[in-house]
């Protein structure tokens, strides 16, 4: 008997070592794990493009889903009293790093959010939107990428597929800072031109068919900017420019591959990857938000959509083909 009652304590003795050995990995492993937050205006295939870029450079490059970092995302869903709410849980839960996608919602934990590092992107002038002192010296815990459009290139686009044009309509959400800034360009841009701009606002995203019909009998292209609003419904858009035969260009590549004509723009999916990069340096503790400089997309692309163009009664010119980085068929 006295032989048994040994043997199992030493196997209870061992259970508990085991057991001790198992919590504290555990916990350890717990210590090690970074939580990001994550949050974004509206739910569209550019900013969502925009964000697996981030988690996917970041997945790659040492830090896996779930086992080094956690993601706690939220989306606002259009509502910026979402996105303060969400700015606020995040300012309470205190998380390693918060990446912040379009302008209100990078707005809205910039606010908050004072002594955790902020990644922003798809924030077409972080400056004009009061997130950094200046594009080159941030100067607080905030930098990352701006996804200002190429609108001379897209208006020269415009030109390429209706030589004769005169007025082109613009689509946006005056509530948004990021497409004021695109309208006064594009006003720059279309007076150097000799182009009209013909305005139409649209302040969710219920209201943008109708500010699209507003532009039917009154314009000879459409143009829309990387307006969340107007992006998250741009198949409306869509919709009135095959019914007029009116050219569509727009501000990025998805809304093309939605059914859009052309655009000489950002790809989403890569400027979430170089905010990713931009990450990494700040985890690793090779740089601060304060002295990293906001950095733009290299590259723009030209991607043109033949289905579109047939659907909205466009010619491409043959040059423009040969030019193009991507053809949707």
């Amino acid at each position: 008997m006295e032989k048994l009652s040994s043997k199992a304590l030493f196997l209870l003795v061992l259970a508990l070592i085991v057991i001790a050995a198992v919590f504290i990995s555990f916990q350890g492993n717990e210590e090690e794990q970074l939580t990001i937050g994550i949050i974004q205006i509206v739910e569209h295939p550019a900013l969502d493009a925009a964000r697996d870029g981030f988690v996917d450079y970041l997945n790659e490059n040492g830090y896996v889903v779930d086992e080094d970092v956690v993601y706690d995302m939220q989306n606002a869903q259009g509502d910026m009293a979402n996105a303060n709410t969400i700015a606020r849980k995040f300012s309470n839960d205190k998380p390693d790093m918060i990446l912040a996608i379009a302008t209100p919602t990078a707005q809205a934990v910039a606010n908050v959010v004072k002594d955790i590092p902020i990644l922003i992107t798809a924030v077409t002038d972080p400056v004009d939107a009061g997130l950094v002192e200046s594009a080159e010296k941030p100067g607080g815990n905030v930098t990352g990428t701006n996804d200002m459009n190429p609108i001379d290139q897209q208006f020269d686009l415009i030109v390429d597929f209706v030589p004769e044009v005169k007025r082109v309509g613009i689509i946006y959400n005056a509530g948004e800072s990021n497409s004021l800034v695109q309208v006064e360009l594009a006003k720059d841009v279309a007076k150097e031109l000799g182009i009209e701009l013909v305005e139409a606002t649209a302040d969710n995203s219920a209201a943008v068919l109708q500010a699209a019909q507003s532009l039917a009998d009154r314009v000879d292209a459409i143009y829309v900017p990387t307006d969340n609003t107007v992006v998250s419904a741009v198949e409306s858009v869509v919709k009135v420019a095959e019914d007029n035969d009116i050219p569509l260009i727009t501000g990025e590549g998805t809304t093309v591959k939605r059914g859009a004509l052309a655009t000489v723009g950002i790809d989403y999916y890569g400027l979430g990857e170089q905010t990713g990069a931009m990450a990494l340096k700040i985890l690793k503790g090779e740089a601060e938000p304060a002295t990293m400089p906001i950095e733009s997309q290299r590259d723009a692309k030209l991607i043109i959509n033949k289905k579109a163009a047939e659907a909205m009664a466009v010619t491409i010119p043959d040059e423009l083909l040969d030019k193009a980085n991507e053809i949707i068929e």
